[in-house]
């Protein structure tokens, strides 16, 4: 499976297809779609219980665990959404090398 894709692949096609705006309205309703609604932040539990619709529903709880402390830059135990975007943002290389170009026409667009 040489031609494989893995999902950071797909980022810069996005930002390519939608726009820096675009794509960060795009990154903000995966948000919300992983999200508790009550607290407002991505749970552990809110995170398992939403593993199938990522197609990892295989992950087992330590792997949930670390995936939300690689995100998790306030030590609160979830993720906020500005911690998921640039946690997002992290797992994609090209959007790292891309992100001061993609800031710079986000902020010419909101101007």
């Amino acid at each position: 499976m040489a031609d494989a894709i893995v999902f950071e692949d797909f980022f810069p096609a996005m930002v390519d297809k939608l726009g820096a705006e675009g794509f960060m309205k795009e990154l903000c309703n995966g948000f919300r779609l992983l999200m508790d609604g009550e607290k407002g932040m991505i749970t552990f539990e809110s995170l398992k219980r939403n593993l199938a619709l990522l197609g990892l529903q295989d992950m087992d709880d330590e792997e949930v665990v670390c995936m939300l402390r690689e995100g998790d830059l306030n030590g609160d135990g979830g993720l906020d959404e500005m911690e998921f975007c640039t946690l997002m943002f992290r797992l994609s290389p090209a959007l790292m090398k891309s992100s001061k170009s993609l800031l710079e026409e986000a902020l010419v667009t909101e101007m």
